[in-house]
This record gives C-alpha cells, structure tokens and sequence, in this order.
C-alpha cells in the first residue's frame, strides 16, 4: 500500500511540456479541415497504478492541460486508450503535419485529459494476460472507464480510442457499456475474431498478439515512484505466466474449437461479433478507421454494418496509418462532438468517407451513406482457355493447373502489421482480360466461384486480384483466401454484405476426394479501385501465401486443377461502378 500511495501522488506533478503552437486559422466544419484554435500551450503528464476488482494493479499515465507547468484545475472530457504499455512516442504532443494516432495526447491543447492505460500482463501493468481482448479486459475496461470519470480532473465524459490491438480493447470496451463511455474512435479491429486471424479457415495471418520476454519487458520505463523498478519486475515475472497466443491460435483450427489453455471456446469470448447486441443497446457513437492495405478492412465494414449510426473512414493506408490526411484533426472532430457537444459538421455527413485509388497513381475522397454502395453492379467474368477472363461463357471446357510451392517467399512483402500480399512470377495460374477499353472502377468485394480438383484430401486456395500494366507491371489491388475442407457455406449470425460466408465448425468439415471435382465460393476482401483503360484486370490463383503459419503440409494439395466449363463455370464476381 505504501507503494501504491507513493505512485498516486506523482501525478499532476511532471515538468510542463510546451506544445508547438496549432493552427490559427478558424474552424471549419468540414471533413479533412477542421482546425479549431489551441487553448492551451502547455501539458503536464504523471503516471499512477490503478487496482482493479481483483486487486490487481494496472499502469495509467495521465496527461493534462496546464499553465506554468502546473495541472489546471477545471475538469475536462477525457480520452484514453487501452494499451500495451504507458509509455509515449516521442512525438505524441507533436503536429507534425499529418499527425496520426500516435499524437492524441497533443489533444491536451483542446481541453481533453488524455489517459494512456497498460492493459493486464502488459506493459508496467501487473497480472498476466490470460488471452487477448477477452472478457476480463472487457471488465477492466468498464472499471477503468468508470475510475476516469470519477477523477476530480474529470467532468464525467470519456471517449475511448485506438487501432489493432486497442481498436480491438476499445469495441470490447463498448460491449462492456460503461455508463461514462460516450464515444468511440477504433480502427483496424477485429469484428469476428476467427474471419481475421483464420480468415478462410487458413492461419496466415501476421501476427498473434504479444509475447514477450522478461528482458523485453523489464526495459520499458517505469511508473512514476517506482525508482527501484521493483513493482516494473514484479508486473515483468507475473507477464511471463500469461497464455502463449501463438500456441492459442494455432490450437483453434475451427470457428467453435476450444482451447484449454484458456478453458473457453475462445473465437466467440474473444469476438466483437459477439457482443453485438450489448454494443448496439449501448448506442454508443462509433468511428471506424480503415485502410485499403490493411490486413483488417473488411472487418470495419462489417462492424459499420452490424451497429446503427456508426461511420467509418478509409483510404489507401496500411495498418493504423493515415499517409498525409491529417487523422488527428478528424479525431478531434469526433470528440469535440460527442464530448463537448459542438456542432462540428460531423453528423450531417454520410457515414462512410472512403477513397478510390487510381492505378495511374492518384485516386479522390468519396461518401456514401450505404455499404455496398446503391449505384454499384456485379459483373461476371468466366474463366475461359488459355487462362482467359471474359464476360462470355466459355465456349469450350478449359483446366489450369498449377504445383503448390509451399516455401513461398517475397522480399518486398514487408514486415509485421504491414506484410502485403505479393505477386510472384510463376507461382499458381493467373487469367487475365483483354486490355480495358475505357476506365474500370471496382469498389466492393469481388467474389470467386470455382471448380478445383486436387490431389490430396485439402487445399489452401489463394486469390489476388491485379492490375496489369501496359508495360508489365502487376499491382495487387486485393485478395482472399479459403480452406477446401471448410467450403460449406451457411447463414452469418451477423449482416455481411452480400458475400459467402463459411461458418468452419468442426462438423463442417469436409475433406476432399483426390480427383474428384468441387465447387466452392469465397470473396476477396474490399478494395475501391480504378484501373485506367489499356490496362488489364488478372486474377492470381496459388496454393500458399509467404505469410503463412503452422502450415498442414501432409494434408495440403500438391497439385491443383481449375476447371471451367459452360455448365460448370468457374468465375470471378466484381462488383462494378458506373462508367463515368
């Protein structure tokens, strides 16, 4: 208790931190340009330990608006994140001049107390993690949101914010439905937990969360009065028993597998999905962040989809970032809307902003009010000979086949949250259409239908759609991706827009026959893209992915038919703009 004492009284003491001057100019109540003037020049930022119901103790550092480098008295709205670690980039109270996520403690300058949170077993925060974003963060969170609201620099209205694993730690916030919590700003979450991290049924995802060493963790900075970084290697050995996340994931093979590690079915504990009711009764506003290079995007359209009155913004971004849209600013808004209750413009605007990238290299901002959007049409191409596309069924029967290269790699791919998907010369069967006569415009998910025969009783199937340039160059505009053995499609217990859906229970399951011929669907993830006339649309069939993990290679096909025929297409579904 001494401990504790001593770390609650750091707070509100931190040496003031002059902030850049913001922007003069007025404010504008338009989406991109919203730049009210600063109120303060000054912050003052301190770190504490905050007990939870069961004792134990997680990492909050407060930063707040000041004057002569002391706290402000007044009570302000406050922001937090629910996060891996408490500790600040060295630009968070920056705007630089496309400021981001990492930047919303400069928020302070507005009149918000902006709160960074450990989550348990991360970070300085003590407790070990039992599996990620389950439901005993979701009770934290409700806690946390509650003690904020409560702190005499508070005026009782909390806003709660973040991407990837926050944006995730901020929708289970939402299912918690915290009396205090009155808006939400999340991006590049997951809405189902299994259609991200087994999208298809395949692991091939980038990442499974955290997992750390002691080392590892015994390096970040400390909570304010712990000087002897005691309570740091208390919280360090407590994180070591925490649940291995790769062994979690790669043990649920199934939507409805169970896991012992964590004595649960976890895909459904760990959902979003899940919890949708709780989160619509709660009614709480709602932004979505996105990204046309996110790993995640069809998980936000989905949420938009599944919660009333919530909007989502996405461009040509990869994970969590905003290239040089001025994302805080947006942020701002939103906030300065539901907590301060100003009239920014916000809600008069169509839910969705997305961008249309231009195969030429430029692209433009566009809104809708519906996903899929009103005025968009399904083109059919088929698969036709000599790996042709075109929108006539195909005359005469064809087969591609292709041998499955199971050590795929692709030294440009990137790394982490932002691995992209890779065209690779000679890998799989691609068909391709006629150079386009005039600008095509795709915005949606485009869906495949094929008829495969394999050799052994599984296959994983790989798509990507492409751009081809006049001159050879081959873009990757989306991809997609299914397991054969869990192709049975079913009713989602969600709303998707229109495309298959596989619910990959374990009685789903149904291996293949070697030789004998299959039918499935599965749709690509959603992209909004233009590609210029003479240009021609691919579509890029493997049988792995360099981003695959715990790979079933005694199961997995070695070699792959694709077969089309007029009775039996095999086809690709693009969902179409008018031409304009």
């Amino acid at each position: 208790m001494l401990a504790l004492r001593l770390v609650l009284a750091g707070i509100g003491i931190a040496c003031g931190a002059a902030l850049p001057g913001a922007p003069a100019a007025a404010a504008r109540d338009s989406f991109g340009d919203y730049h009210p003037p600063a109120q303060y020049t000054e912050r003052v930022t301190g770190s504490l330990y905050v007990p939870m119901r069961d004792g134990v103790r997680l990492a909050v550092r407060v930063s707040r608006p000041a004057s002569g480098g002391k706290a402000l008295a007044e009570r302000f709205p406050v922001i937090w994140q629910n996060t891996l670690s408490i500790e600040e980039g060295k630009d968070a109270a920056a705007f630089p001049p496309s400021a981001g996520l990492r930047n919303v403690p400069a928020l302070t300058a507005y009149g918000y107390v902006v709160v960074q949170v450990a989550r348990r077993g991360n970070g300085q925060s003590l407790g070990s993690r039992r599996g990620y974003n389950d439901r005993t963060e979701t009770d934290d969170a409700y806690e946390m949101t509650e003690w904020l609201a409560a702190q005499p620099w508070s005026n009782g209205r909390v806003g709660i914010y973040g991407c990837s694993n926050t944006g995730d730690a901020a929708m289970h916030a939402l299912a918690g439905r915290p009396p205090h919590l009155e808006a939400a700003f999340a991006g590049c979450f997951s809405w189902n937990k299994y259609d991200a991290m087994r999208r298809g049924g395949i692991f091939a995802q980038w990442g499974t969360g955290p997992q750390r060493t002691l080392e590892q963790d015994l390096a970040v900075e400390p909570v304010d009065g712990d000087a002897n970084r005691s309570l740091l290697r208390q919280a360090a050995e407590q994180h070591q028993q925490s649940t291995n996340l790769y062994e979690l994931w790669k043990g649920l093979p199934y939507r409805d597998s169970y896991s012992p590690l964590v004595a649960s079915r976890f895909w459904a504990e760990g959902s979003a999905s899940s919890y949708a009711a709780q989160i619509r009764q709660g009614a709480v506003p709602l932004y979505i962040l996105g990204g046309w290079h996110d790993e995640l995007r069809d998980q936000g359209m989905i949420a938009l989809l599944n919660i009333p009155g919530s909007r989502i913004l996405i461009g040509p971004w990869t994970h969590c970032m905003n290239g040089d849209f001025e994302l805080l600013q947006e942020i701002h808004r939103f906030f300065d809307t539901y907590l301060k209750g100003i009239d920014t413009g916000l809600s008069k605007e169509p839910r969705i902003h997305y961008f249309t990238m231009d195969g030429a290299g430029g692209g433009a901002w566009h809104t809708a009010a519906h996903w899929p959007l009103a005025d968009s049409h399904r083109d059919r191409l088929y698969f036709a000979p000599q790996n042709a596309l075109g929108a006539a069924l195909p005359a005469a029967a064809s087969q591609s086949s292709f041998t499955v290269n199971g050590s795929v790699t692709c030294p440009n791919g990137g790394v982490g949250p932002f691995m992209q998907p890779c065209h690779l010369a000679g890998e799989g069967v691609s068909l391709a259409t006629a150079p386009q006569a005039r600008q095509l415009t795709i915005t949606g998910n485009p869906v495949i239908g094929l008829q495969i025969r394999v050799d052994q009783s599984d296959a994983n199937l790989f798509a990507y759609l492409e751009d081809v340039a006049p001159d050879g160059a081959i873009t990757v505009i989306t991809e997609g991706r299914l397991k054969a053995s869990l192709r049975a499609e079913a009713d989602p217990p969600f709303q998707v827009p229109g495309t298959p859906w596989h619910r990959s229970f374990q009685e789903d399951a149904r291996p293949l026959v070697p030789g004998e011929a299959v039918a499935l669907r599965f749709d690509l993830m959603p992209t909004s893209y233009r590609i210029p006339a003479g240009h021609r649309l691919q579509l890029t069939l493997t049988g792995a992915d360099y981003r695959e993990r715990a790979r079933d290679s005694e199961r997995a096909a070695t070699h792959v038919s694709i077969l089309s025929d007029a009775a039996t297409p095999s086809y690709l579904d693009l969902p179409v703009m008018p031409a304009t």
